[in-house]
């Protein structure tokens, strides 16, 4: 059986109290022109009648964007927090809310310290009377910018996260179905083939030998694709497969089993799932034809009418009555399910697999592939 790697689970980051490099160079960036503008506006008053002061215009811009700029990058813990918690979106609103206004409320704090500090208590309150409610107003914008940045980071983070977790599950979904009909196929070719082998050894040792050498040859081509971890082969190489197949049937069905090969030469470089076409054949094989001791006839067409390459199998066996909704009918066993569910993962609507059949019509498989 395959190995398979497991999926990586889809957990949540350790919480970083800094956010990332890229990150931090986006916040930076973001604020650049908001420093520029407050650097010239801090000095307004002065300009005209002082001159501007690019030294005072940097210390006012550091006493009161600064705390602002440092604060502000607490946002990032608190956005992973509420990730984290995976509150719904009512309860991050409120807390916001209340992050919000303690912000302010912090960093105008801090603000009218500095100013204290450096002036008065007299020059700070002044400075109160005149700024509080525009920089309040300011600092509730500022926080929202920051806030739904590194929210919105986060939320794309995730998305890719979880889109690259879900990819590695259908890759491996793949794998794990097309490992199932490996070895579902082993068995059977094994019981099969060898009884009609066994049969023929004494009858025509010639023809045996050349029988086992055919099994050999089809079980080489398991393996093969098993190793190489690829479930995509050559056209040529899938059609080479199935005519193995159809080999050693014929030592059991004899001329019961005609079969009519129409295939584009041009169409055989192209790549298809590995063990795609036998299970199609397989089908047929076993409802076509082992349940009457008539001959059939059984059809494989092989061309690209539209650019998409198309495989078509059909029979002209007893055929069965499908379901309306589309499905495939009960009794048609692991193969054309795992085929029909292998192109839906790999290439979802621009692949197609089309079932035809009712009773007394025999049954037809057709399956679309993109260019």
């Amino acid at each position: 059986m395959t190995s398979l790697p497991p999926v990586a689970p889809a957990t949540t980051a350790p919480l970083r109290w800094l956010p990332p490099r890229e990150v931090l160079r986006i916040y930076a960036l973001a604020w650049l022109p908001v420093l520029l503008i407050y650097l010239v506006a801090v000095e307004t008053d002065g300009v005209w009648s002082r001159g501007f002061n690019l030294w005072s215009a940097l210390h006012g811009t550091l006493r009161n964007m600064g705390p602002q700029f440092a604060l502000l990058l607490l946002l990032w813990p608190a956005t992973g927090w509420m990730e984290a918690r995976r509150l719904s979106a009512a309860r991050q609103v409120a807390a916001h809310a209340v992050l919000a206004v303690g912000f302010v409320f912090v960093w105008y704090g801090l603000l009218w310290l500095w100013i204290a500090l450096e002036n008065s208590v007299a020059a700070a309150e002044q400075a109160r009377s005149y700024w509080f409610i525009w920089q309040l107003e300011f600092g509730m914008l500022a926080y929202a910018a920051a806030a739904g940045g590194f929210s919105a980071y986060r939320a794309v983070q995730r998305a890719r996260a979880e889109a690259a977790v879900a990819a590695q599950a259908q890759t491996l979904l793949a794998r794990s179905e097309l490992a199932a009909l490996r070895n579902k196929l082993n068995p059977h070719f094994l019981f099969n083939t060898l009884h009609s082998i066994l049969a023929l050894v004494r009858k025509d040792a010639a023809r045996a030998e050349e029988a086992l050498f055919t099994f050999s040859e089809m079980l080489r081509y398991l393996l093969d694709t098993e190793r190489s971890g690829d479930d995509q082969v050559l056209l040529r190489d899938e059609l080479t497969f199935t005519e193995q197949y159809l080999a050693l049937e014929a030592l059991r069905l004899g001329d019961r089993l005609r079969v009519d090969w129409q295939v584009d030469d041009e169409l055989l470089c192209r790549c298809v799932p590995a063990l795609s076409l036998q299970p199609l054949v397989e089908n047929s094989i076993k409802h076509a034809f082992n349940p009457r001791s008539e001959p059939g006839l059984l059809r494989i067409c092989v061309d690209s009418p539209d650019g998409q390459l198309r495989l078509r199998v059909a029979d002209d066996g007893p055929g069965v009555q499908l379901p309306p909704d589309g499905a495939l009918p009960p009794g048609t066993g692991l193969g054309l399910r795992t085929v029909a569910r292998r192109l839906a993962l790999r290439w979802g609507d621009a692949a197609r697999f089309d079932v035809q059949s009712a009773p007394g019509q025999g049954f037809t498989v057709e399956m679309r592939l993109p260019a």
